[in-house]
């Protein structure tokens, strides 16, 4: 049983030169990788054509919502109460975007009741698990 959630969001892609303008992505969490989450973004908004996916972790995200949270290639942080801004590194440059943080707490809720936080080792492997007990794999 593979527990896949998606969540459509809304978020303004924060560029300097051109403003910002809104653009569609979508929240991935699935409790076969209990720490990642994934955000794809469409392919109209890559430099070169192609969709987008980010992946990073499930703490991060939650982390951001109250504080600066990362150092890598992804990292997010509150903007004002309603807000949330993630930043994407790459060696193309940085894209910057901003969401309602409404969006990614209720996110987080539905990732949290698939695997609660501080259990996530718990489900490390028991998909592929399951699936070579019953025959599956």
């Amino acid at each position: 049983m593979n527990t896949a959630i998606e969540q459509a969001v809304q978020v303004r892609l924060l560029a300097t030169s051109l403003g910002s303008h809104a653009v569609p992505a979508v929240l991935h969490y699935q409790r076969a990788d209990p720490l990642a989450v994934r955000m794809s973004f469409p392919p109209e908004i890559s430099l070169d054509g192609a969709a987008v996916d980010w992946a990073f972790a499930r703490e991060l995200l939650a982390e951001g919502l109250r504080m600066p949270a990362g150092r890598g290639d992804v990292r997010v942080r509150p903007s004002g109460p309603e807000r949330t801004v993630m930043e994407f590194h790459a060696d193309e440059g940085i894209a910057m975007v901003q969401l309602r943080t409404q969006d990614v707490r209720q996110f987080l809720a539905r990732s949290y009741e698939a695997v609660p936080a501080g259990r996530e080792q718990e489900y490390l492997g028991v998909e592929r698990g399951l699936a070579e007990l019953f025959g599956a794999a």
